[in-house]
């Protein structure tokens, strides 16, 4: 299948910041796919939480397992569009490398601990440092030495960044969109959570089937499609399927949606696509208000249950208390982390530790460290788990 004329092409890459001579039979983009694997960064990934800790079940995703279905999806619907599938699998692979210990909560609350000093912390900005600076796998450059587009998709894929307020991001083009294979990528991110947060909901028995069908109206729709179908099937499996279809009916509008934008737009070039006034990868309005109504049902029925929440706020404050024991400590830090500490702002090099640490590893220094132990039981009552009652 021959790309359409707006894909990236990789003979038109803009290069690595460190020439490196062809490779016999990957292109520079799978290179860049391949590299992201076999980093340190993307393994952590395994042990930092999605919406679950392993607490409570090995069932539930971690980012690792979340990051594999986005990478599945991007390129399907990449592949779908004819556009550069290896550049949209690297950029969906290096997507979560900068997510700090605890999900968003955990973003938030670096983030919060870094304003007073005038600083801040965003996870995209942070997996640019890594893929940049504190990944150590060769020795001619420092860190992965990527092609300038999957690092400016990593910068620019989930957002616009101002160039007065972020000049350290000159060299990205902050007044170009990115790749259309970078604008799917925050899509396609949201398909796959949404999808698998209702799985994983569903598995906790924090969501329950009756609350899904009263709240979600298109999921009601496509679940009695199922039931109508398969009358005697076995519950669980009916849900499964359910949301199975539901991914499939985003991710199936974000394709022709996406489509019909860059026809409307006219462009016949990837560079159209980089001057273009706005974005135009997307969901139909349809789609995206419903896109929007699982995401508001998420927020009050999953992330905001007692025991989602008392979980995140122990684990965050446990962030917070190892933060400031290494401001006034530095010399607990790891040597090179406690050298970097006495040139660098202390503050910063105390960012950059906690964000590369998984849930567990921060647990265990605070223990060490502070002498305190976050890892008991919840005080919420926690259902009995989905898998053991079907």
């Amino acid at each position: 299948m021959r790309p359409a004329p707006y894909a990236m092409d990789v003979s038109r890459s803009h290069g690595r910041r460190w020439p490196e001579p062809a490779h016999p039979y990957r292109n520079d983009y799978a290179r860049d796919r391949d590299r992201v694997i076999h980093s340190r960064a993307f393994r952590r990934l395994e042990a930092k939480t999605q919406v679950f800790t392993t607490r409570y079940s090995d069932h539930f995703r971690n980012r690792l397992t979340h990051t594999l279905e986005v990478a599945q999806i991007a390129r399907t619907v990449a592949g779908a569009l004819e556009l550069n599938t290896d550049l949209a699998e690297a950029l969906a692979l290096a997507h979560d490398l900068g997510h700090p210990p605890f999900g968003h909560a955990g973003e938030r609350r670096l983030d919060e601990l870094m304003r007073p000093f005038g600083d801040r912390f965003e996870h995209n900005l942070h997996a640019l440092r890594i893929v940049e600076q504190f990944e150590q796998r060769y020795l001619d450059f420092p860190g992965l030495n990527l092609t300038f587009e999957v690092r400016e998709g990593i910068v620019k894929h989930s957002r616009d960044y101002a160039a007065a307020e972020f000049p350290e991001l000159a060299e990205y083009q902050l007044h170009l969109r990115p790749p259309l294979e970078a604008q799917l990528i925050d899509w396609v991110d949201g398909i796959a959570y949404n999808a698998a947060d209702l799985d994983d909901g569903v598995e906790s028995r924090l969501l329950e089937l009756d609350m899904l069908l009263a709240e979600l109206p298109f999921f009601a729709h496509i679940y009695r499609e199922v039931d109508a179908s398969h009358p005697h099937g076995r519950p669980a499996l009916k849900i499964i399927e359910a949301l199975k279809r539901i991914l499939d009916h985003f991710a199936t509008d974000l394709i022709e949606h996406t489509r019909a934008q860059v026809a409307a737009s006219g462009a016949q070039s990837a560079e159209e696509i980089f001057a273009a006034p706005r974005r135009v990868a997307g969901l139909s309005s349809a789609m995206a208000a419903e896109h929007a109504a699982l995401k508001k049902f998420l927020s009050e029925r999953l992330y905001d249950h007692p025991a989602i929440v008392e979980e995140r706020e122990r684990s965050v404050a446990a962030l917070s208390r190892l933060f400031a024991h290494y401001l006034e400590v530095p010399s607990d830090l790891p040597p090179q982390y406690a050298l970097q500490a006495e040139t660098e702002p202390r503050h910063r090099v105390v960012c950059d530790y906690i964000a590369g640490m998984t849930d567990h590893y921060l647990l265990k220094q605070h223990h060490e460290l502070l002498g305190e132990r976050l890892m008991g039981e919840s005080t919420i009552e926690w259902p009995r788990r989905y898998s053991e009652s079907r």
